[in-house]
């Protein structure tokens, strides 16, 4: 039984360091979530000024299969402060990395492309 017990708890330590595992995404598209709906089909027309309107909301990204994961604060933060000093107008795309947990992202490193 303990060695039934070890083992569980080893392979329960093997999925937690899994799941915590750095994972990046390039050149996605990021928008903010309140205009998320209305942009998905063609985000890369979803303007630099809008996104800053809607900077209270949070950010996020539309990954290749359709998903939207939202960012948590610290990527907020970085996401707007890119978009306040760049000169694009539009097509906001970035290479991101951090920490999935569910259909978030605990960003580590955003570059507005």
């Amino acid at each position: 039984m303990k060695a039934k017990t070890v083992l569980f708890a080893g392979v329960l330590m093997m999925g937690a360091s899994l799941a915590l595992t750095a994972e990046s995404w390039k050149n996605v598209s990021v928008v903010d979530s309140q205009c998320l709906e209305k942009v998905k089909a063609n985000p890369d027309k979803h303007t630099t000024k809008c996104s800053l309107a809607c900077a209270d909301q949070g950010y996020g990204i539309i990954t290749s299969d359709g998903a939207f994961l939202k960012f948590d604060d610290a990527g907020n933060a970085k996401a707007k402060a890119a978009f306040e000093a760049t000169k694009k107008t539009d097509h906001l795309r970035a290479d991101v990395e951090g920490t999935k947990s569910g259909d978030e992202i605990k960003v580590t490193s955003f570059k507005l492309d």
